[in-house]
């Protein structure tokens, strides 16, 4: 079976099992969306989503973020892993938006990936679910599995990206990404034996006979 033939099961499998596909973190806009997965490194959507509520009460614009001191914004987010650090860069992500772009979210990777606290998976996510754009965004689900089923030399999370792009047509980038995640949570987590884990036994169960 070539990766090709491989990849194709796999998106038939997935679009069957998710056929719809939420967004993991609560947010109302752009900005909320962004603050939120830049507070999902290292901790769980479900953390994020149980502290963001008071967060966006408080300071769910810029502006409002802006104004606060660093300890505030901490105290806010203090049941979150690395909050000191979070809290330092959600205030200066947002005084670096009211400088630079009118304390407006911008449309670009680059201007993205200047804001504090924004890497390439963070601007990845908000391109593609903030924006609409293209995008494969590559978490630690995604990097761990392209690898199990042999679509990725597994180095980095920066190549496995370029061979998922290369793998799947643009238009799919955006819910396939999260179909792949929602899949390595419910049938292959990273501690699991993968018992459940049927797409990886499905690609390889020829070989392994």
């Amino acid at each position: 079976m070539t990766k090709k033939q491989r990849a194709a099961i796999v998106q038939e499998e997935l679009e069957k099992l998710y056929p719809v596909v939420p967004i993991f973190l609560d947010h109302t806009d752009v900005y909320t969306l962004m603050v939120a997965v830049a507070l999902s490194a290292q901790t769980t959507d479900k953390k994020v989503n149980e502290v963001t509520p008071e967060l966006f009460a408080v300071a769910g614009t810029p502006q409002r973020m802006a104004k606060l001191e660093d300890f505030e914004i901490k105290e806010l987010i203090k049941e979150i892993g690395l909050s000191n650090t979070k809290a330092k860069n959600l205030k200066k992500m947002a005084e670096q938006l009211l400088e630079k772009h009118n304390g407006i979210v911008p449309q670009t990777y680059e201007e993205l990936e200047e804001l504090a606290g924004v890497g390439h998976k963070t601007a990845s996510v908000v391109m593609s679910q903030g924006f609409g754009f293209p995008a494969f965004p590559v978490d630690t689900h995604i990097h761990r599995l392209m690898t199990q089923w042999k679509f990725t030399s597994g180095k980095n999370v920066v190549e496995t990206e370029k061979d998922a792009k290369k793998l799947w047509k643009e238009e799919f980038w955006n819910k396939l990404h999260l179909q792949i995640i929602f899949y390595g949570r419910e049938y292959s987590p990273a501690r699991g034996k993968g018992e459940k884990d049927f797409i990886t036994k499905m690609l390889f169960e020829e070989k392994g006979k």
